[in-house]
């Protein structure tokens, strides 16, 4: 069997990868202005870097809301398209053993997809995810770069522009400790520093987020949740999420690749029925 290439085409990001026999090869991005630009710079990338030969490829899985753009095969390989939610199922699932889970993919917005053995279906969204983070930074810091955002806020203390409950209560709340929010931004003043800001914006999208996946499994057997998508790469996941898990007695999980897996999944729509 030849080199399975998976790529998630986004508006104008695309990631790329290979799955040769059962490993994945090389995960890599491209940023472009546009859709094909960007598939199409990520792909001769790819092989290039790898030193892959049309020949070598067995099949080309395209997913994302810019595959729709793609209505030929790509370099006269054979090339097919998987629905994104069903590639989010399959990234994510590849990288655990649980059998009961929802795949919380944080892109430009948020979608939610539950996991019940081999059923995988798409339950809902909500508009809040990167973009947002994005835009509120371009307003509030005269930035959108990621990387950029992470490293303001890392410098930034959330206690100065989150409301805590030990701010408007001396003791807990029934399943609340004194360092849960009360209020996203609720303490913030004219007075707050760029870096607080920053870490404000960051926790108002995780934790948003991250409430609404718990919600989305309110009154159901399922406990566990995997992150995937681009804001997993954000350092304040690791302070969010397992603040998070205390509260409500639950899993968040950011696998291998977590920014990866639904062109890791686009490839295995593929395997899984070869």
């Amino acid at each position: 069997m030849g080199i399975v290439i998976g790529i998630d085409v986004g508006g104008s990001t695309t990631k790329i990868v290979g799955i040769n026999g059962e490993q994945i090869q090389s995960p890599m991005f491209i940023t472009a202005t546009d859709p094909v630009t960007s598939l199409f710079g990520a792909f001769g990338k790819y092989i290039y870097d790898n030193g892959i030969q049309l020949s070598d490829i067995e099949q080309v899985m395209l997913t994302g809301v810019g595959s729709a753009f793609v209505d030929s095969p790509l370099y006269g390989l054979p090339t097919d398209k998987v629905d994104e939610f069903i590639a989010n199922g399959l990234g994510a699932r590849h990288a655990t053993d649980i059998d009961q889970l929802i795949v919380v993919s944080m892109g430009t917005g948020t979608s939610f997809v539950r996991i019940n053995g081999e059923k995988i279906e798409h339950i809902g969204g909500m508009a809040i995810g990167g973009g947002t983070l994005q835009g509120l930074s371009r307003l509030l810091l005269k930035t959108h770069d990621f990387r950029q955002i992470a490293a303001i806020a890392e410098k930034g203390d959330i206690t100065r522009v989150n409301l805590q409950i030990g701010d408007i209560c001396n003791r807990p709340l029934p399943d609340l400790p004194v360092h849960a929010t009360a209020s996203l931004f609720g303490k913030a003043d004219s007075n707050a520093s760029q870096e607080d800001i920053a870490k404000g914006i960051i926790y108002m999208v995780l934790q948003t987020i991250g409430g609404a996946a718990v919600l989305s499994a309110l009154n159901g057997p399922i406990k566990d949740f995997v992150l995937i998508g681009n804001l997993t790469k954000f350092p304040q996941c690791q302070e969010v999420f397992p603040n998070m898990e205390k509260i409500y007695g639950v899993h968040f999980h950011i696998p291998p690749y977590a920014e990866y897996r639904t062109a890791i999944g686009a490839a295995l729509a593929y395997l899984s029925k070869h």
